[in-house]
């Protein structure tokens, strides 16, 4: 019942069916309580103390105070109330479904047990089990507190230094929050570069940017072992290095939640890291799948779409297949890091005949206008045989938004013709879309 498997239920629920939600624990899954939800509340929080500070070289003096406790109170009132899922469950039954609170594990075609209770479906089951924090065998790690992200929004305080392990998503957000919250922070990256699956230029920019802010960035090191210290921890890095922290943040990626599930009686591979799913969702006969747990993105857009195909497939109507040509991603940092489709090594992976166009966000109109904090570029990524866009990075203040009219051009295949006729209001954001369709040509 995380957020693919609560659009499941509801839906289905409301058209009439008899559903059965089950779940060992919070209704709405980790994106509310602990993931996207109170980790962008701390992100905002942190984004309005940078502004602050930007004042500077904007219209004068400013002076910003870096309390954490009015986001920590915020994200437990508003965002979570106080991680209790009471109002979750309460619209679901009130759609007609039935709730069951435990760990679901099949058994055999169209059979779930929760405990001692059988549960037999007549249309099918879906599996929606998300995944969880993975937490790397480093030597003493498992004796050290450590936190993963649902410790550090759930923190009354910013502590007064942090050691994150792991420079991906999770990780840069919240290191630079903390950051801004007063917490000297060093990030600690085994592989050579920051966010590693995105184009090679935003983990120069990105090194640059939280430099400046003052976090210490270690890419190729990795951790091998922790000790656990009376005023925190001491991380001793490969190269012999060691770097301390008042707390620690283990933020080195996530698992599916599949182990003892019951896969092997439906014939499934029970040691598998995902489950795989044809383009209408379906993992078996009577079984569906959607989330984190099929392996194709672990975000909770990508749960909510894969829903809506089984939902559609388990009531027998005709709809789209899924297609994830024009899939997009948002990292929240600063600058807000947003990408569609493929980057231009995936694309010559790939044997396209491939193009590419780059424009900074800081040469643009709008950039120039936004001043401190204008630091980003627009990169994209066409196949020069087809004439479309096949990927695009948007990296800048409202990254993730000025993506949405590249996920539209690599999703519905538009020509880059037809990109380089439109009229792009002045000054945006956005118009340095035409600044690199101009560098694409040269």
């Amino acid at each position: 019942m995380g957020p693919g498997g609560e659009e499941v239920a509801e839906r289905l629920a409301e058209k009439g069916l008899s559903v059965v939600g089950i779940d060992s624990h919070l209704v709405g899954g980790e994106c509310p309580y602990y993931g996207c939800v109170p980790s962008k509340m701390m992100v905002r929080g942190g984004d309005l103390l940078a502004e602050a500070r930007r004042v500077d070289g904007m219209a004068g003096h400013a002076t910003v105070a870096t309390d954490f406790a009015p986001v920590a109170r915020r994200i437990r009132s508003e965002a979570t109330d106080d991680w209790d899922d009471r109002a979750a469950v309460e619209r679901f039954e009130k759609l007609g479904g039935t709730f069951v609170r435990g760990r679901g594990v099949l058994d055999g075609p169209r059979r779930v047990r929760v405990g001692d209770r059988g549960i037999t479906a007549r249309r099918g089951v879906v599996l929606g089990t998300g995944t969880s924090p993975v937490v790397p065998p480093i030597p003493g790690l498992a004796d050290a507190p450590y936190w993963t992200n649902r410790e550090a929004v759930q923190a009354e305080r910013a502590p007064h230094s942090l050691v994150v392990l792991g420079g991906g998503a999770i990780g840069l957000e919240m290191a630079q929050a903390f950051r801004r919250f007063g917490s000297a922070v060093t990030v600690v990256e085994a592989l050579d570069r920051l966010l590693s699956p995105e184009e090679p230029e935003v983990d120069a920019l990105l090194r640059r940017v939280l430099g400046d802010e003052g976090i210490d960035i270690r890419v190729r090191a990795r951790a091998v072992h922790v000790t656990t210290r009376p005023d925190g921890v001491e991380v001793t890095l490969d190269d012999g290095s060691s770097v301390r922290g008042e707390r620690l943040l283990v933020a080195t990626g996530r698992r599916a939640n599949l182990r003892d599930l019951g896969l092997t009686s439906l014939g499934l591979d029970g040691d598998a890291r995902s489950v795989p799913v044809d383009d209408r969702m379906r993992a078996a006969d009577g079984l569906w799948a959607v989330g984190d747990i099929t392996g194709v993105a672990a975000f909770t857009h990508v749960a909510v779409y894969q829903a809506r195909i089984a939902i559609n497939d388990i009531l027998g109507r005709d709809g789209p297949t899924a297609d994830y040509t024009g899939l997009p991603w948002v990292t929240f940092t600063d600058p807000e890091v947003g990408r569609v489709g493929m980057s231009e090594r995936q694309a010559r992976e790939a044997g396209l005949a491939v193009r590419t166009g780059m424009a900074p966000v800081s040469a643009s109109t709008r950039g120039w206008i936004h001043g401190p904090g204008n630091a980003g570029f627009i990169k994209l990524v066409a196949d020069a045989d087809r004439d479309v866009l096949v990927g695009a990075t948007s990296v800048g203040p409202y990254g993730g938004e000025v993506l949405a009219m590249l996920v539209l051009a690599v999703h519905a295949r538009l020509p880059v013709a037809a990109l380089r006729t439109m009229i792009y209001a002045y000054p945006t954001f956005h118009r340095g879309v035409l600044d690199a369709l101009a560098d694409l040509d040269s």
